[in-house]
C-alpha cells in the first residue's frame, strides 16, 4: 500500500537531496529529459497541486480548471519550496480523503491510494532527473520503491530489476530488457477493471484560450 505518508517521505527525500544545491546553475538539463532543473522542479510542483484538487472535489470527468506555477523569478530555493509545499498538500488531501473517492487523470480514475503512488513516481523519477543535472545523490527507500511499483505497474513485467522505475521510464537500460517504447501507470484500484487503451483516449489538461 502506498500512503500520504509515503508522499510526505519521498517529498523530504528528494527535497533533502537537492537543498545542498540550490545555489547551482538551475537552467541546465534535467538528466536525460528535455526540461531544465527548474523547469522539472517546477512541473512536479504543478503536478501534486493538480491532483490535490482533484481528490478534493472529486473530479470524475477532467481537470479542475485552474493553474499553479512558481513566481517567475523565484530563485531554486524557492522552486524548491514549492515543490515541498505542493508535496505536503497533496499528502494532507491523500490523507484527508475517504477512501472511496474517485478523481480523474488521463490513464484512469483514481484513489487517493493512486494519487499518492503518481506522487512518489513524479518525485524520484524527476527527482533522479534533477540530482542527474546537479551532480548530487539520490538515494530514495528500497521499500517504498518497491510498494509503488507493485501498486501503479502490475502490468509490467521485470520489475526486479528496475527498482527505481528508471529503466520502465526511459532513464536507462538494462541487459537484455530494453526500456518500453511507452509505459502507463495504473490509478486506478487493483480490484477494479482498468483499461489502459480507452477509445477515444480522455483528454488531458488543456489551458483555455480566449479562442476556444
Amino acid at each position: 500500500m502506498v500512503t500520504a505518508g509515503d508522499v510526505e517521505v519521498a517529498t523530504d527525500c528528494v527535497v533533502g537531496a537537492l537543498r545542498p544545491v540550490v545555489d547551482a546553475d538551475w537552467g541546465v538539463r534535467a538528466g536525460t529529459i528535455e526540461w531544465s532543473c527548474r523547469k522539472t522542479a517546477e512541473h512536479i510542483g504543478q503536478a501534486h497541486l493538480h491532483w490535490a484538487s482533484q481528490l478534493a472535489v472529486g473530479a470524475r470527468t477532467q481537470y479542475v480548471r485552474w493553474s499553479a506555477q512558481a513566481q517567475q523569478l523565484a530563485p531554486p530555493a524557492g522552486v524548491l519550496d514549492f515543490v515541498e509545499a505542493a508535496g505536503r498538500i497533496l499528502a494532507s488531501v491523500v490523507r484527508a480523503s475517504p477512501p472511496g473517492t474517485r478523481a480523474f487523470h488521463p490513464w484512469g480514475i483514481g484513489d487517493p491510494e493512486g494519487f499518492a503512488g503518481m506522487a512518489c513516481v513524479e518525485l524520484l523519477i524527476h527527482g533522479q532527473d534533477l540530482t542527474d543535472g546537479l551532480g548530487c545523490p539520490l538515494d530514495p527507500p528500497a521499500d517504498l520503491c518497491d510498494r509503488v511499483l507493485t501498486r501503479l505497474f502490475p502490468h509490467e513485467p521485470g520489475a526486479a530489476d528496475d527498482p527505481w522505475l528508471r529503466r520502465l521510464t526511459g532513464r536507462t537500460t538494462v541487459a537484455g530488457a530494453p526500456a518500453p517504447a511507452s509505459w502507463k501507470w495504473r490509478p486506478t484500484p487493483l480490484d477494479e477493471p482498468w483499461d489502459a487503451n480507452p477509445e477515444p483516449e480522455p483528454m488531458p489538461f488543456v489551458p483555455l484560450t480566449a479562442a476556444g
